[in-house]
């Protein structure tokens, strides 16, 4: 080598490993472990000794004799040790303190916007896109340029990452509010609502694009195409590209509060209520999304509700309901959602009213899917059992704010009796009195008992009720009760019910004022004489206790009369003894009497029955009197006798004569039309006697002994008519027993009788016969009717005309109508029509005799013919002819009537009276086929359409129909009823008129005939024939009985006529209320306004019922008057009058209740007459100058009046649209009243409560206020600016009493509910601005902070109110976050929220060094290996959270380091480590070979010694094995220096190479940790190092170090150089 390039060599220097950190950060201390040599160093020195013996540091103390013990155990027994440790770290602590640098100042800045051309912008988007081009790089500064919709479908086109995305938008939205921050009004939250609504509106553009094709305009052909975004496949994925990533960049705006979330939601809700259904797929899906956020506040979850509900609705009815069925499901999840989250958002009452089926459906269904799982199935069912809960609680609530169900508050007393009268009313022959409830819950309650009794006592007698059933019906119910209440004595051994039910009853004879009535003598005696007759009341305890009383005037001799002398002569006796008949005769007459004037009268009246019974007591005379007026006439005494005289005569003596006769009559002999008529005289009179038991036991004995059909008809007649009487009696099981026993009997002869087995049945009703019997008459009947109509395959075909029909008119012989019958029965009787047609061919051939002869006499012995022809064609059919020819008149049959001459309806009027006497057709068929539609077709008749055969037909109906209901004598002009027996079975065939339902078509047709009277078109002979026609119907007693039986069929019979009269006949309203009053009351006299409080007093239980129909008829009437332009205004000031005069009387608890019942159904014109009045007058009874909030009379009449304003209101309530309108001003004044009391309710509460008289005054005022707020609200009303300023008043000062009932001071479970209620009810109600364009759900709600909420409010309570405040949820970055300060004496102050600032707060990108370069790599080793780099870069400054050094570096965890360089930074760098000591043991127990040593090349070993020296690792060379020396444990504090760095130790030093290797033991290894691990095994050098399996420990603090000694090993001749490593105790994992 030359010089000169020796020379120019550098010098070589040494330099530590780039992975070896410094000693110190600051100082220069150099590198732990790497000593490279240095000119004049002590080794190079040549000593002789170290020539010899090598060089060699001495030992600082003798480690072989030194110990510090004793030196250490001083100082731990002296008394400052503690104290100057103390000092020590102390000292240590505040220099370490003091060197602790300050947080810098914030560095960050917002990145600049700069103008760029359009390639650069394209290109630095196009950068932004992609992912490989670092966002420090795009970070220095953004492009100016496009904003709102441009700038997303900028980013959307270039396909932007979202977080990408989310940085630029928000550096963006930094520049652009960087202007406004430094102004004293900048709102940091109003840039978030303007991208809100930028979001929201490109959300909205887009599903615009979603439009669904018109429906097709009817009567327009034009030819429409239709093609929508979503149809074609280009469009459609580029739509939903858009979208989708627009729904991306919406995810992290909600919930970074980019965008308002309040403004979000509200979108939400308004396009939901506002979308098409094929944008409601969208829609619903972004609620699902975001519903969260909504549940905390009402005022969005309510509106989102009704929009959810509307889009069901709207899916239900759309024809594409299938396509839809996921949006269905979803909505209906969406809503179960909310109601077990929020179910106070479904408390709506107007939205109650519209979907309240559909809620009850959504809520009620099952949503969620069964699976096997036995856990989730219960949870399921748990989840739909609470929605269920819920949902019954928001009906409970809904419906008590809509005054739904509201309980009747009538008086016990009252409402009892009207409702008893009604059941009394009710009895019919099909009622069981033995299971009727009239005593029930009376039997413990005599006071109850008692009015029960007194109420049942009185509707006997009264004239105005009506039936002669009463008196055995109250008996059978009296006598019921007493063997019940007997019964129960005996089991309870308590006194019997007979003294007492004697007293009850003397009681009611003694001051009853109905029973002092002389007119009522008679039915009080007839009462009293069944009561007497069952043991129920004794006569002789009766005369015993007025004799032992002194009455005076129970003699006859005696001036003054007392009303017990009357009931003593007129109660009859039954199973009297001598010794009462006496005691009775010298009680009225005296004791020297010997002929009573009852003596007299019973030879008069056996002398009258005599002579009209002459055939009985005569021989064969047979009587003359025909007529029941002649009757009657000739048997006077009898008729005006009293009581005791008729039942003695006909009980005792007329009965007992009969049933000889009868039982002696013989089947051979002739006299059986005798024996018939006087069976019916004898009924007849003891029928006007009200003997009816006697008329039931002659009945039954003719029924034994009855030997003909003639005989047996006319059993069963009697028996059918007064078939009620025999139920009241309870005696139609005696009578089914005989009738079952006649059907055998006459079974036997062989005669199957249809009238006697439908009577069997019709009367058994399912109840008396057993089940043998009933099959056996069954069985009958089956065989009976295939005797008749027999089955065949091939059915006879009758023709349409019978010409032998026809013939009969010219044959005289009487056997003919019988031979004609029987011929065509043999003929036709298995075809199905042929009585249709042989009465179609017999109605034509009637119209044909007129013709055939002129003479009356011989026209109506023709149709006695043709009447004995169809009677006996009616004995062959096995159902009868009546089916057949009220299908032939309401078929073809209403045509040819109505076409009927006057002669043909002479002779067709014969027939049916004969078939009606003889039981062929039914009094009911014929009025229905004849009567109705005549009286149908001449009330609609009009003058142009009126003709002769109108008229005909008309006067026909009426003639018939007053002889079948009107008539109850013979007819003078020959035509039937011709005898007694054809009246009886007239008056038989007319009960089935007045009874259901029957009697609903007969009063029907009552508005018909006042129609007729007042139509011009009809002949005025007529009208007032028609008008005494109805007069004498309604005045009929079989009629008003039916009336009162059925007031409902007769109430709802009056409004639909008055309801079907149109504009032309609009006066008849005025007559069909006349009508109905004639019907009720006997009066057709109008009821004037003014004596219309009058009428409505009289509250008696027999009468109220009926007035309450005839005033609902007048208010209907009203109410039609209201509407005709011409009586408008009279009649509206009439109603006016009215209303206000009912409401300023006082009325009670039951009063209201019935004029709130009459009001009732009214139409909305009157109801709107009743709701604004009576809101009239509860504001002026409000209107107290007092500032007294008690309930004094005023309040009382306040709620009374607000009970009847709800009776009336309460059937519109079901239909919005039938509710009626408040008139303006009457709203105003109304609320302002409420506003009022409100106010003074308020200022009482927040008294102190001993200056309140009584604490629940208030309570009950406010009460009363919210119900009456809550009913005003239920109605259509003019939101005037007023009314919207007095609500939000009583908003207010509704939520500050909310705050007072819910707080533990004056908690209320009652009344707090019922505001909050009220206040969901206020605020749904109030109406939106129209001139605020957007929807704001918040704009009636109370704006407070929850913070002044008072802080003992229950939970349920808070969330409730929590509810109601416009603040939802923070955003996670700010939650739970307040700004906080010192005070002067260092305390904490908590300030206001933090407000998130979420445009302002942008991500710190940092400032990268280059790693290609010298200076980078150095930059990033300073970065890695040092604890205190703190750089307040970000844009939230450390400075807000009060940041500040500790002087602890926490080393995170490096993962992209390899295991010795993270160990070397954990080694020498003081910190909190982050590791625990499982992972730490594991790191440093790893041994990694270098690749040149893993490769086995021994030259590299020299080039890498000093690496390994300072990376503490001993290399292995091959064929020599070396030892690991462990180091003590390094210090776990933070604050002490590693002894892997500290110089002169003996771990640290390094040995001459030609000294031979002594292991001293300076630091003694006695006791050190024996490192498994580091003992090597003899394996490949190409092996990679052994690794232990490890276990993860969560916690190291109880883990046991094994300390024990390493193995030594011989000294070898030559040994390497060896370098200690320092390394630290591992603890084994366990």
């Amino acid at each position: 080598m030359r010089k000169d390039d020796t020379q120019g060599l550098p010098i070589y220097e040494s330099h530590p490993p780039e992975w070896l950190p410094k000693a110190h950060t600051s100082a220069d201390l150099g590198y732990p472990g790497f000593h490279p040599p240095r000119p004049g160093q002590d080794e190079d020195v040549l000593t002789d000794v170290n020539v010899k013996g090598g060089f060699q540091l001495g030992q600082q103390v003798t480690a072989e004799t030194f110990s510090a013990q004793s030196m250490i155990n001083a100082d731990l027994h002296s008394s400052v040790t503690l104290a100057r440790l103390e000092a020590l770290m102390n000292e240590v602590f505040i220099r370490r303190a003091d060197r602790i640098p300050l947080i810098p100042p914030s560095t960050f800045r917002i990145p600049t916007r700069v103008t760029l051309n359009d390639a650069k912008r394209q290109a630095w988007f196009a950068d932004l896109a992609n992912p490989d081009v670092p966002l420090h790089k795009l970070g220095k500064s953004v492009p100016h340029g496009a904003k709102g919709h441009d700038l997303l479908d900028l980013l959307q086109s270039n396909n932007v990452e979202i977080s990408r995305a989310v940085w630029f938008l928000r550096v963006f939205g930094a520049n652009e509010t960087a202007g406004l921050r430094n102004k004293p009004t900048y709102n940091p939250v109003q840039y978030s609502v303007d991208w809100a609504n930028v979001v929201t509106g490109y959300m909205k553009k887009q599903l615009t694009d979603i439009a669904l094709p018109s429906a097709p305009r009817p009567g327009l052909n034009i030819k429409q195409t239709f093609k929508g975004v979503l149809s074609d496949g280009e469009t459609r994925e580029r739509w939903i590209n858009r979208f989708t990533y627009c729904l991306k960049l919406l995810r992290t705006f909600y919930s970074e509060g980019l965008v308002d979330n309040r403004t979000f939601l509200v979108w939400i809700v308004q396009q939901m209520g506002s979308c098409n259904l094929a944008q409601a797929g969208f829609i619903t899906r972004l609620a699902d999304e975001y519903l969260d956020g909504m549940i905390g506040s009402r005022a969005l979850t309510r509106p989102f509700i009704e929009a959810c509900l509307c889009k069901l609705n709207e899916i239900c009815s759309t024809p594409a309901y299938e396509f839809l069925s996921h949006t269905e499901s979803l909505l209906k999840t969406l809503l179960q959602r909310l109601c077990i989250a929020i179910p106070d958002s479904f408390v709506s009452p107007r939205m109650w009213t519209t979907y309240s089926t559909l809620l009850s459906k959504v809520l009620t269904e099952n949503m969620m899917d069964r699976t096997n799982d036995q856990y989730i199935d219960q949870n399921s069912r748990d989840i739909q059992q609470l929605i269920f809960d819920n949902f019954l609680d928001i009906k409970r609530r809904n419906e008590a704010m809509l005054f739904y169900g509201l309980p009747t508050r009538v008086s016990a007393r009252l409402g009892t009796a009207v409702s008893d009268v009604k059941l009394l009313n009710s009895i019919s022959s099909k009622t069981d009195l033995n299971n009727l409830a009239f005593f029930v819950n009376s039997s413990d309650d005599q006071t109850g008992f008692i009015e029960k009794l007194d109420m049942l006592l009185t509707w006997c007698v009264t004239p105005l009720q009506y039936g002669d059933h009463r008196p055995f019906a109250a008996v059978t119910l009296i006598r019921n009760w007493r063997d019940h209440a007997g019964e129960r004595a005996t089991r309870r051994d308590f006194t019997p019910p007979d003294e007492f039910l004697q007293d009850q009853l003397f009681e009611w004879l003694d001051s009853s004022e109905v029973a002092g009535e002389p007119e009522n003598i008679r039915p009080v005696s007839l009462l009293f004489g069944k009561l007497v007759k069952h043991e129920i009341f004794s006569y002789a305890s009766y005369i015993q206790r007025l004799i032992a009383r002194g009455e005076p005037g129970l003699s006859y001799s005696e001036t003054d009369e007392s009303r017990h002398r009357r009931f003593l002569r007129w109660i009859p006796l039954f199973k009297s003894t001598s010794s009462l008949t006496n005691q009775r005769k010298v009680t009225l007459y005296g004791a020297r009497v010997r002929e009573t004037p009852e003596d007299v009268t019973e030879r008069e009246i056996r002398r009258e029955i005599r002579a009209v019974l002459p055939d009985i007591f005569l021989g064969d005379v047979e009587s003359v009197e025909n007529s029941t007026s002649d009757l009657l006439k000739s048997c006077n005494s009898m008729i005006s006798a009293s009581r005791f005289e008729q039942v003695r005569t006909f009980r005792q003596w007329l009965l007992p004569i009969l049933q000889k006769h009868i039982a002696e009559q013989k089947p051979g002999t002739k006299n059986h039309p005798a024996l018939l008529k006087s069976y019916c005289v004898s009924v007849e009179l003891m029928t006007h006697a009200s003997c009816f038991l006697s008329i039931l036991d002659l009945t039954l004995c003719l029924l034994e002994h009855s030997t003909t059909v003639d005989l047996l008809m006319a059993v069963i007649d009697t028996l059918h008519r007064f078939a009620t009487i025999w139920a009241c009696m309870n005696a139609i099981g005696d009578i089914i027993t005989a009738l079952d026993t006649a059907h055998q009997v006459w079974k036997v002869r062989g005669v199957q009788s249809r009238p006697l087995l439908s009577l069997l049945l019709e009367l058994d009703d399912g109840r008396h016969l057993t089940d043998a019997s009933r099959k056996n008459i069954t069985a009958d009947i089956t065989a009976f009717t295939l005797a008749l109509q027999p089955v065949t395959e091939r059915h006879d075909v009758v023709p349409d005309v019978l010409p032998e029909i026809l013939l009969l008119a010219g044959d005289p012989d009487n056997d003919s109508p019988t031979l004609l019958a029987n011929s065509l029965w043999i003929k036709y009787r298995t075809s199905f029509d042929w009585a249709w047609k042989v009465w179609d061919n017999t109605v034509a051939s009637l119209r044909q005799v007129p013709v055939m002869t002129s003479d009356i006499t011989s026209r109506r012995a023709c149709a006695l013919r043709y009447g004995v022809f169809l009677w006996h064609v009616d004995q062959h059919l096995a159902t009868g002819l009546d089916g057949e020819v009220l299908r032939w008149f309401l078929g073809p049959g209403k045509n040819e009537v109505a076409a009927l001459s006057t002669d043909a309806w002479d002779v067709l009027t014969v027939v049916l009276l004969y078939l009606s006497v003889h039981g062929a057709l039914k009094t009911t068929t014929i009025l229905r086929g004849l009567v109705y539609p005549a009286w149908k077709l001449t009330a609609t008749t009009s003058g142009d359409q009126q003709n002769g055969s109108v008229d005909t037909f008309l006067c026909a109906a009426n003639n018939l129909c007053r002889r079948l209901l009107l008539s109850n004598d013979i007819n003078d002009d020959g035509l039937p009823p011709t005898d007694l027996h054809d009246v009886q079975c007239i008056r038989t065939r007319r009960q089935d008129v007045y009874c259901a339902p029957h009697f609903q078509l007969l009063v029907s047709s009552v508005p018909l005939l006042i129609c007729v009277e007042n139509n011009p078109s009809v002949l005025e002979d007529l009208r007032s024939e028609t008008e005494a026609l109805r007069y004498s119907l309604c005045q009929d007693r079989d009629f008003r009985q039916g009336a009162y039986r059925n007031l409902d069929a007769t109430r709802e019979a009056f409004e639909e006529a008055l309801q079907n009269l149109d504009e032309s006949s609009a006066h008849l309203s005025k007559h069909i209320v006349s009508g109905l009053r004639m019907l009720m009351c006997d009066t057709s006299d109008d009821v004037e306004s003014s004596g219309w409080p009058d009428v409505t007093s009289l509250l008696s239980p027999w009468k109220i019922a009926s007035t309450m129909i005839q005033l609902q008829l007048i208010l209907r009437q009203m109410d039609r008057d209201l509407s005709n332009e011409s009586t408008h205004q009279i009649t509206s000031e009439k109603l006016d009058k009215l209303i206000l005069m009912l409401f300023h009387h006082s009325m009670t608890s039951e009063e209201a209740y019935y004029v709130g019942e009459m009001a009732r159904g009214v139409d909305n014109a009157v109801a709107g007459k009743f709701i604004n009045n009576g809101l009239k007058c509860i504001t002026e009874l409000l209107q107290d100058p007092s500032e007294s909030i008690a309930l004094p009379e005023r309040f009382r009449r306040a709620g009374e009046l607000l009970r009847v304003l709800i009776y009336v209101s309460q059937p519109m309530r079901d239909d919005m649209v039938l509710l009626p309108n408040l008139d303006p001003q009457i709203q105003e004044e109304f609320l302002d009243s409420l506003q009022m009391k409100v106010a003074t309710v308020e200022s009482l509460l927040t008294l102190n409560e001993a200056s309140v008289e009584d604490p629940t005054q208030p309570t009950q005022g406010i009460v009363l206020i919210l119900r009456l707020l809550q009913f005003e609200l239920g109605f259509h009303s003019t939101w005037t600016p007023k009314t919207k300023e007095l609500c939000d008043n009583i908003c207010k000062l509704l939520f500050k009493l909310s705050l007072v009932y819910g707080t533990s001071n004056s908690l209320d479970p009652v009344t707090f509910p019922l505001i909050i209620d009220t206040l969901y009810y206020l605020y749904d109600e109030i109406p939106s601005d129209v001139k605020v364009v957007p929807f704001d759900p918040f704009r009636n709600y109370p704006n407070l902070p929850i913070s002044e909420l008072p802080p003992d409010l229950p939970t349920e309570y808070r969330t409730q109110l929590i509810s109601l405040l416009p603040h939802l949820p923070a955003a996670a970055s700010v939650l739970n976050l307040v700004t906080t300060h010192r005070d002067s004496n260092g305390n904490l102050i908590y300030g206001s929220p933090v407000v998130n600032r979420p445009w302002e707060w942008i991500e710190n990108l940092g400032e990268p060094s280059n790693p290609d370069t010298r200076e980078g790599r150095e930059q990033d080793k300073d970065k890695l290996y040092t604890k205190y780099i703190v750089k307040n870069s970000a844009s939230l400054s450390l400075e807000s959270f009060g940041a500040r050094m500790t002087g602890d570096g926490n080393l995170p965890s490096m993962p992209e380091l390899s295991p010795r360089i993270e160990g070397n930074i954990r080694a020498f760098e003081d910190g909190l480590s982050a590791e625990n000591i499982f992972k730490r043991d594991w790191r440093e127990t790893r041994v990694e070979l270098e690749p040149e040593l893993q490769n086995g090349n021994p030259m590299t070993r020299l080039k890498g010694e000093v690496d390994q020296e300072g990376s503490g690792s001993t290399m292995l060379s091959a064929g020599v094995r070396s030892e690991r020396r462990p180091t003590p444990r390094g210090s776990p504090a933070s604050s002490a220096v590693s002894r892997s760095s500290a110089r002169g130790s003996a771990t640290s030093m390094r040995q001459s190479p030609g000294q031979p290797l002594v292991h001293k033991q300076s630091n003694s290894s006695i006791g050190d940790p024996i490192d498994v691990d580091s003992i090597p095994t003899s394996s490949s050098s190409k092996r990679a190092p052994s690794k232990r399996k490890a276990t993860a420990i969560s916690d190291d603090d109880e883990v046991e170090i094994v300390d024990g000694p390493h193995p030594m090993r011989p000294a070898a001749s030559k040994k390497p150089k060896v370098k200690a490593t320092a390394t630290k105790t591992k603890a084994k994992k366990r």
